[in-house]
């Protein structure tokens, strides 16, 4: 192994310890590497990052080592590094990282972390996640929900992005996933709303739309579960709410329950823990029937960014009302349909139908 790298990033000194261990070994791509990919889209990576908690998911072998997942950091961190208190699905509290600058960012590759799950919160001057004050807001109207359950007593996390995955069924290819995505283009267009894609680096692709600071995640999800709906009545064949697996079909699922509260989506610019080092990479919608997920890896990104730019600069300075999509998801309240299911790890929600799959439902 060669000697232990120092790196100038953001202004500080980050050790890269190991710094030729092979993190990709298609092309030979080192933890070195990764940190300088990281670098090299320093820009739109904090733009859409920044100031964000982060759920680590570390492959301290590379891609095709053992991994897990990590929401606290480590005792023994750097004293700079910056933290905050996040919430889990039960309400047990993790201190996680924040994503402040490119040094956070390679402290954490240097520990492993290939990509990062991003939180749709923002931090405070305060160091805390920004949140509602339910008796003080007038402008923002709260489910019958009771927060105490998740572990909130001061108020609800503002969340400031829905997130639409477009989750395809094993039997279905990347041209379906295309078409799917150009629908829920033209549908966000109908309703006043610019939506802005990425590959996941995997099978699938995100749509994000950057919101005002005036809705909590039991609102945010309300929206994303319209849109599946919508998705699902005006192209049956192509896409589907379908909560369980065994009613989606040959279908591309549109996962409304990643906008679920303390939910984390796989952040643009980042990773995969493939063997050819996949990026969850942003595009232009003009390049929608071309994007080759496979094709958009450490080694041919930060080029692409610096002769095509960031297909999101757009988005960060024009967040967007929710207003229109909580308008359909009002609609559908009225005409008599109940919530859509929520994951089994969550508590009962009011007006959700069974949690139970519709097979094991009719055999009961």
């Amino acid at each position: 192994m060669a000697d232990d790298v120092v790196l100038d990033l953001a202004g500080r000194p980050v050790k890269v310890t190991s710094p030729d261990k092979v993190f990709f070994p298609k092309r030979g791509e080192t933890k070195l590497d990764l940190v300088r990919y990281y670098e090299a889209v320093e820009g739109p990576l904090m733009a859409t990052m920044g100031g964000r908690p982060v759920l680590l998911e570390r492959y301290p072998e590379g891609a095709r080592g053992k991994s897990f997942f990590q929401k606290r950091v480590p005792k023994g961190a750097p004293a700079w590094l910056e933290t905050t208190s996040v919430q889990t699905v039960n309400g047990t509290p993790s201190n996680a990282l924040v994503a402040v600058d490119l040094a956070h960012v390679a402290w954490a590759v240097n520990m492993g972390c290939l990509g990062f799950h991003v939180w749709p919160l923002r931090v405070g001057d305060d160091g805390a996640v920004v949140t509602f004050d339910p008796a003080a807001s007038s402008s923002v109207e709260l489910p019958d929900i009771d927060v105490e359950q998740w572990g909130g007593t001061e108020g609800r996390e503002v969340v400031d992005e829905l997130r639409l995955d477009l989750d395809p069924m094993p039997s279905v290819g990347f041209d379906r996933v295309r078409e799917a995505a150009g629908v829920l283009r033209e549908l966000l267009a109908e309703a006043g709303i610019a939506g802005f894609a990425k590959t996941t680096g995997k099978r699938g692709i995100h749509v994000y739309v950057r919101l005002e600071p005036r809705w909590d995640a039991y609102e945010v999800r309300a929206a994303g579960v319209a849109v599946a709906r919508e998705l699902e009545r005006r192209r049956p064949d192509l896409l589907t709410a379908a909560w369980w697996k065994e009613e989606r079909g040959d279908r591309v699922f549109v996962d409304y329950n990643q906008n679920a509260p303390h939910k984390t989506v796989f952040g643009a610019w980042s990773v995969r823990a493939k063997v050819g080092g996949q990026v969850s990479a942003p595009f232009a919608w003009e390049e929608l029937g071309v994007v080759d997920p496979d094709a958009l890896t450490i080694a041919t990104v930060p080029a692409r960014l610096a002769s095509e730019g960031d297909p999101w600069a757009a988005m960060y300075d024009a967040p967007q009302s929710l207003d229109p999509l909580l308008a359909m998801h009002a609609a559908d309240a009225a005409a008599g349909l109940a919530d859509a299911p929520w994951p089994p790890v969550y508590p009962k929600m009011p007006n959700e139908p069974p949690r139970v799959a519709p097979s094991r439902a009719r055999k009961e």
